[in-house]
């Protein structure tokens, strides 16, 4: 086959998927996990059965596809933050800050949303990316050590833990400000002794 012709139908099947995990999403935030249906979700998506399943054997299927496109999401956001101008430092806090935000709102407070985050989160992709964001902490709160804006006194590693696991406490916050403030806490935990 031509190659434009090959790139068209992978095209095509890239958007049938994308809408089938934002249907997916959709159905699940409107009636709750344990009542959608493969037979919702190609209505919604506005193909057949049929061809829902060469996409996906079950509705969990779909639904841990989507939370690893939000978690790669999640890492291009963190990543990017990383890479901009600016002073270490400020970089720091964009991520920490970002990362809060991120821990917050992926877990909705309501019973339909715990119930997802109970299912979703026993994946071994949410293990990989714990990695993948304890990896660019430590790589960050390096440059920041190195400019003395950070702590000499904690290695780098246990730092990027101590950020991951305080920051893991916005997943109980209700509000912005509540957020902001543990960045604050926990940015005051990483200051050079006085």
């Amino acid at each position: 086959m031509p190659r434009l012709w090959n790139e068209t139908i992978e095209s095509h099947r890239q958007t049938v998927r994308e809408a089938i995990l934002d249907a997916t999403a959709e159905l699940v935030s409107e009636h709750g996990l344990l009542s959608v249906t493969m037979s919702q979700i190609a209505e919604k998506t506005g193909i057949g059965r049929a061809t829902l399943y060469k996409y996906f054997p079950d509705v969990e299927a779909i639904l841990f596809a989507w939370h690893e496109r939000q978690i790669a999401g999640h890492l291009q956001q963190l990543a990017e933050l990383r890479d901009q101008d600016g002073a270490p430092g400020e970089r720091l806090q964009a991520v920490l800050e970002a990362y809060a935000r991120i821990a917050r709102d992926r877990f909705s407070h309501d019973h339909a949303g715990l119930e997802l985050a109970a299912m979703l989160h026993k994946g071994a992709h949410v293990a990989q990316a714990e990695q993948h964001v304890h990896h660019l902490f430590k790589e960050l709160l390096t440059e920041v050590a190195e400019a003395g804006g950070v702590r000499d006194d904690v290695d780098s590693h246990e730092l990027a833990t101590y950020c991951l696991h305080a920051l893991g406490a916005a997943r109980s916050l209700h509000s912005e400000s509540a957020v902001r403030r543990l960045v604050t806490v926990t940015i005051a935990g990483l200051r050079p002794p006085q």
